[in-house]
């Protein structure tokens, strides 16, 4: 099966801090990959890096076979990226939202319409167009944001946190979306959690990280089945494999950034 995403000895440091501290991994085709950990882990350091914002300190990544250094540009192409933060605007309605960014993507002005009706569609949100953003419940935000990203059709979807925020109803719902992106489209799907629950569900393996570093890479079952523990829980394989239990508060500046961001979902 073809490599999507190949990371090797990958490393971020921001002066004496090493966030990301030399990891490796690679992603199948049409795979939905987690990396999972707390706030703080190097999550989303990780897919800055990966998505061409960050440079690395060394190490290499290949997306699509490019490298995110050196070939760059050809990387923005085939990705799309769903940060933490909202990226969208308020004061536009969700038809306009997508419009700007399949202008920004360059998306040929004859195609537009129709792609922007189509992903509407895919995500359930036709009635939703001509509503202004500011409108909209935060699982239908989070929703208009996968659907920004995808308008190029990606061959790679990066996922910061994709649910952070969002009541229970709507983190399924987002869910539900994500994993018929894959199925619709044979989507590869990289995305970051706390929320054990989902990663277990959701994805089909997972790199547990811990203070930069990954600990152990594997299904969900196979991650639970090397801890050694009768009915072991994906909690359980996290304090296995980093000698720690799951702790998912982070920084207080990882706290506020998630406050911040559940109050704007509402």
């Amino acid at each position: 099966m073809k490599k999507m995403i190949e990371v090797m000895d990958l490393t971020k440091t921001f002066g004496t801090y090493k966030a990301v501290d030399n990891i490796t991994f690679e992603v199948d085709s049409g795979e939905i990959f987690g990396l999972v950990g707390p706030n703080g882990a190097g999550k989303t350091t990780t897919i800055r890096m990966l998505t061409t914002l960050l440079t690395p300190t060394s190490g290499r990544g290949l997306i699509g076979g490019y490298d995110i250094i050196r070939q760059a540009r050809e990387v923005r192409r085939l990705i799309g990226y769903v940060p933490q933060m909202l990226s969208v605007d308020g004061s536009l309605t969700g038809y306009e939202n997508l419009l700007l960014f399949a202008r920004l993507y360059d998306v040929p002005s004859s195609e537009c319409d129709g792609r922007i009706r189509e992903v509407l569609s895919f995500l359930g949100l036709e009635d939703a167009a001509n509503s202004l953003v500011k409108t909209y419940s935060g699982g239908m935000i989070r929703k208009l944001e996968i659907g920004q990203a995808m308008l190029h059709s990606p061959r790679v979807l990066f996922l910061d946190e994709p649910t952070v925020g969002l009541d229970p109803v709507a983190r399924r719902n987002v869910w539900n979306h994500i994993k018929s992106l894959r199925e619709t489209y044979n989507t590869t799907i990289l995305v970051t959690t706390h929320y054990m629950d989902e990663a277990e569900s959701m994805c089909n393996r997972l790199a547990i990280m811990h203070l930069g570093r990954i600990s152990g890479i594997g299904t969900p079952e196979e991650l639970k089945r090397r801890t050694g523990k009768d009915n072991a829980t994906l909690e359980d394989a996290f304090a296995y494999f980093t000698g720690a239990p799951m702790e998912t508060g982070g920084t207080l500046r990882d706290t506020l950034r998630v406050r911040r961001t559940a109050r704007r979902l509402g």
